[in-house]
């Protein structure tokens, strides 16, 4: 197996710390992504060193804000010069809200597009340059099952970004395969434990109208969303299946890999409408004539 140069975004907490550590102990250069290492995530950036000393691994936190260009580009830059080439990028970042659509305010919605979204642009523009020159490389984006599968109330800006970069990733996918260069989407189910995508969720600014849904006819939605999730999830359901399910398609040979890969134990049919929309996509490049942009090309 070769050894990859490896970095993932949002590998503070959650599935990101998890698979940033799967993929060094499967032998992997890895740069662990997370803004603030010197600040509010100074104790994950340091227990990501740790780790790395006890498991004899490379697993190297780097200062990684995805909402800043400047941070972005000089990550990007800082990782070419210690490794001379990026393999595979690892989109992960994101962020999640909870509450009534009405309350949260524009703003809200632009900054959680910011995070889950324009993002992966950001990284995409600093990153690919890199790897359409090598001619070779894996860009994996961690979707999410909301974007297809059920989707409950109060959860709609979350949803709405995950749709959007799920979207955008379907569309590069098949511009960057004459590029020797392959796309995989990962899409988790609603884990509920073992991440801190609920515990950390954002909240409506607007209190007073969100208030008008939680104590008018929506009073006790939320609780029963929230419940109703977790009653969902199969007792053994493991955050960590995610981080293993990434660590399998970045081990695959070239050419090989899944376009889209269903990690879901509540099985809320994600798969199914995924499975229809991607044959779909595959029936019209074949008919406009396009169906070599389907599988990335072996250059060289």
């Amino acid at each position: 197996m070769s050894k990859d140069v490896i970095v993932i975004t949002g590998a503070s907490s959650g599935f990101g710390a998890l698979t940033a550590r799967a993929l060094a102990k499967a032998g992997h250069v890895v740069y662990a992504g997370m803004r603030a290492t010197d600040g509010r995530n100074a104790a994950q950036a340091e227990a990501a060193k740790t780790f790395a000393i006890e498991n004899g691994v490379d697993l190297r936190p780097i200062e990684f804000d995805v909402v800043s260009d400047g941070s972005v580009d000089a990550a990007i830059a800082r990782i070419v010069a210690d490794q001379d080439r990026i393999d595979v990028i690892v989109h992960n970042a994101g962020h999640m809200s909870f509450g009534p659509a009405e309350a949260f305010t524009p703003e809200q919605f632009a900054a959680l597009y910011d995070v889950n979204v324009l993002s992966t642009q950001r990284v995409n523009r600093a990153a690919l340059p890199h790897m359409r020159k090598r001619e070779k490389g894996l860009v994996v984006w961690v979707s999410s099952s909301s974007t297809r599968g059920g989707t409950p109330p109060f959860l709609a800006p979350y949803f709405a970004a995950k749709a959007a970069m799920d979207s955008l990733a379907v569309s590069y996918a098949s511009e960057l395969t004459r590029w020797g260069i392959e796309t995989a989407i990962i899409v988790p189910g609603a884990f509920t434990r073992g991440t801190n995508h609920f515990a950390h969720s954002g909240t409506p600014a607007d209190a007073a109208r969100a208030s008008e849904y939680t104590e008018g006819p929506y009073k006790g939605v939320p609780e029963q969303a929230l419940k109703g999730l977790a009653a969902l999830e199969p007792a053994d359901a493991d955050a960590g299946a995610v981080a293993a399910a990434i660590v399998g398609i970045v081990n695959m040979p070239f050419g090989t890999r899944p376009f889209r890969t269903h990690v879901d134990p509540s099985q809320d049919g994600a798969e199914i409408v995924n499975g229809v929309a991607d044959r779909m996509r595959t029936e019209m490049y074949r008919n406009i004539g396009l169906q070599d942009l389907l599988k990335p090309h072996v250059i060289g």
